[in-house]
């Protein structure tokens, strides 16, 4: 794996990363950054890309969206996301290629370009989340499967099944697409397509393995994959608390038999504060994130990360911009 860099002169312990320090860091978020020395910006809903010639710098920002909206910051999020996706990358590189370059920072990444297909790979072992919603309204039909009648709530799929949707641009809606239709509008070729498949759910299989031995269960995730000089690989995130859900596996039976939710520790906290909370679901403006809700969930996602790697997440409460500018420069990005 790409050795991390230093975070800065001092670390915190691990007993400091309390709800005490993370209230701490949220003046500190990274909520953008602006570095066009490092290129062409692309600013995404999470990400700030900068793009030169063949590579990418991605800074992971702190930002949190649900629903396609920005709605403010979590402290961390953005280092928890790329240290995750480095300690997958590292993880799955028998499986599939990765457009991984360089970590010249605990919150960047630099990357191989690649030519992003136009469709998200969501593969889901579970019935819930959205999926749950659309087929509960009679909607799910998009997908091209006949879904059974009489399926529960957070029911496991006797096989995971595979429901991609468009790829939308910063502002609009993914849509649900299915695999006869992806062919049909010549998305992607058949070729493309049946390779894609085959390492999504290799790749999901290895996650939900993985993660079944640290007491969780990948219950569905969101892979993008493009193509550079030909060849496929794997972009952009994997398995972490933003393109994936995660339950905690003790209890899950239980649960299920009641018909209680589940123990999440994945941004569906967030959506389920929304839409219970204040009734939003996309439509209109979201309501401001409170200070008690960002710590929440910036709790959830280092609960996950401890779990995953088996290593305390320590970090240093302070400026994320200063940090990551001292370690660009440091490597010879600025």
């Amino acid at each position: 794996m790409i050795a991390l860099p230093c975070h800065g002169a001092v670390l915190a312990s691990p007993a400091m990363l309390t709800a005490t320090a993370l209230r701490a860091q949220l003046p500190h978020a990274l909520e953008k950054l602006d570095l066009p020395e490092l290129g062409d910006l692309y600013r995404g809903k999470v990400r700030d890309n900068y793009s030169r010639q063949d590579r990418i710098v991605m800074v992971t920002t702190d930002r949190v969206s649900a629903f396609d909206h920005v709605l403010g910051t979590i402290p961390f999020k953005g280092e928890v996301l790329s240290r995750l996706t480095l300690f997958w990358f590292d993880r799955v590189k028998d499986l599939a290629r990765t457009h991984l370059l360089d970590a010249p920072d605990p919150s960047v990444m630099v990357v191989r370009r690649a030519r992003a297909l136009p469709v998200e790979i969501v593969v889901r072992g579970y019935i819930t989340g959205s999926l749950w919603r659309d087929y509960q309204a009679g909607r799910a039909a998009a997908y091209g499967i006949a879904w059974p009648a009489g399926l529960k709530k957070d029911q496991r799929f006797p096989a995971p099944v595979i429901t991609p949707s468009t790829k939308a641009e910063y502002g609009k809606h993914d849509e649900p697409i299915s695999e006869v239709d992806i062919l049909r509008q010549g998305l992607v070729t058949p070729e493309i397509w049946q390779e894609v498949t085959r390492i999504a759910l290799r790749l999901f299989e290895r996650g939900q393995s993985w993660a079944g031995s640290r007491g969780l269960i990948l219950v569905d995730t969101k892979y993008e994959m493009g193509l550079s000089d030909g060849e496929l690989m794997v972009i952009d995130e994997i398995h972490t608390p933003d393109s994936s859900r995660y339950w905690v596996a003790d209890g899950y039976e239980e649960r299920f038999a009641r018909g209680a939710d589940q123990e999440m520790l994945d941004k569906e906290n967030i959506r389920q504060w929304l839409i219970r909370e204040h009734g939003f679901s996309g439509q209109g403006r979201p309501p401001p994130l409170t200070d008690e809700v960002r710590v929440m969930l910036a709790q959830k996602y280092l609960e996950v990360f401890e779990r995953l790697t088996g290593e305390t997440f320590t970090s240093e409460v302070g400026s994320v911009e200063a940090r990551i500018r001292a370690n660009l420069k440091a490597k010879g990005y600025l």
